[in-house]
């Protein structure tokens, strides 16, 4: 086991099988990451090690910041959720009453919440990759595609086009840009280090994505869709809270190894400047473990962290209203998805290419958030299960102490 002396950062004893697993993934190979575990809005983990650079020649900081891929979908999906609190944005609306170029090709009866729940029929990006860092170039495009499926009937992942597609709705109910909105209306009041399209005066804090061993920046994000769904173990009841909880992580981990950004998007992409840049709000966030749990806080307690209110507790209930069950088209596995976050049972969130994920617990209030600069192989890749798994550890603690 790698020495707990390497990680910096700081967590309540009843966690300490999370840095414990932080550290192993550390001493098995990985350059570096970092985790956070709230609970009621306040860290009980946070904490982080290794190296922001493949050379590991730079230590990673408490202000290291990265790439999350498509953990930003949870952030893009909270700026909708809080428009539709506010009564802005009705999910079972058309998408043509607030983007009205998006009537065409068989578009007309696509709702907002089939962009949400991965139904909407757009999951294929078909552009040139240049076109992506284009905002009024790449939603023009997809306000012209016409739906591979009935609206509403199937799912099938929408890695890269649904932060434009739910992006585009924000931006025409607010007039600002979903990055915008979000530091304005989420970031902003909560002081989250978390951000779409990044300035550059954080490029210095960006640890860059490092590919798989044997893999270099050419590492194609597609190529995880050839590997086989794997089944996460169950848990037991001594691992995990309640027989509903634990499964459910384990499922959501498995899931968040997926296919997370279209075969057109090369490693070398994600990590230029004109990807940081750029507002792409379904895979271009960059932050750190503590500011993604800290946003996502606001879901797991009831609308309100820290003394701000983002949205009620019935704003963040409708967020897991299953829109959709079954085999997805994309992923090749079964799935439950709500307005913007993935169902595992009771505990609801999702996960980038790469490693990075989130997981929401609302019953217990409890958040895990684990970033990583190390890409692994999606079909090897059980990092997010050690560290959720680790999660629970210290939550069933934590209710034997209450």
């Amino acid at each position: 086991m790698a020495d707990m002396a390497d990680l910096r950062g700081a967590y309540d004893d009843l966690f300490a099988a999370v840095p414990t697993a932080l550290a192993a993934l550390l001493d098995g190979g990985d350059v570096g990451g970092s985790v956070a575990v709230f609970v009621d809005g306040e860290p009980v983990v946070d904490v982080w090690g290794g190296f922001a650079d493949a050379a590991r020649t730079v230590p990673w900081q408490r202000d290291t910041i990265v790439n999350v891929w498509s953990v930003t979908k949870t952030m893009t999906a909270l700026c909708a959720l809080v428009l539709a609190d506010r009564g802005e944005l009705d999910p079972d609306a058309p998408v043509a009453r607030y983007w009205p170029e998006f009537a065409t090709a068989g578009k007309e009866a696509v709702l907002v919440r089939h962009l949400l729940s991965h139904t909407a029929g757009l999951p294929d990006w078909d552009g040139p990759v240049a076109e992506i860092y284009d905002w009024q170039a790449a939603t023009t495009r997809l306000a012209a595609q016409a739906p591979q499926w009935e609206p509403g009937s199937a799912a099938g992942y929408h890695s890269l086009t649904q932060g434009f597609l739910v992006g585009e709705v924000v931006r025409r109910i607010t007039g600002r840009s979903p990055g915008e909105f979000f530091a304005d209306e989420i970031a902003g009041p909560l002081g989250a280090d978390f951000r779409m399209g990044l300035p550059a005066e954080h490029d210095h804090r960006v640890a860059p994505t490092v590919p798989p061993p044997s893999r270099d920046e050419d590492y194609i994000a597609g190529a995880a869709r050839s590997a086989p769904a794997r089944t996460a173990p169950n848990p037991s009841s001594s691992t995990a809270p309640n027989a509903s909880s634990g499964p459910s992580a384990a499922t959501a981990a498995t899931a968040a190894a997926g296919p997370s950004v279209p075969t057109a998007i090369r490693l070398r992409d994600g990590n230029s400047v004109a990807w940081r840049r750029a507002q792409i709000p379904a895979a271009s966030g960059f932050g750190n473990a503590r500011s993604v749990a800290l946003v996502q806080s606001a879901m797991a307690c009831g609308g309100t962290v820290r003394g701000v209110r983002l949205l009620s507790r019935a704003g963040c209930d409708r967020a897991w209203e299953e829109q959709f069950s079954g085999e997805d088209r994309v992923l090749g596995m079964p799935i439950s998805w709500g307005l913007g976050y993935g169902r595992f049972g009771g505990t609801y969130g999702w996960g980038g290419w790469g490693g990075s994920m989130v997981m929401i617990e609302p019953e217990a209030r409890m958040v895990v958030a684990y970033v990583t600069n190390q890409m692994r192989e999606p079909a090897e890749d059980t990092r997010g299960l050690d560290i959720v798994m680790a999660a629970y550890d210290g939550l069933k603690g934590l209710q034997a102490d209450g």
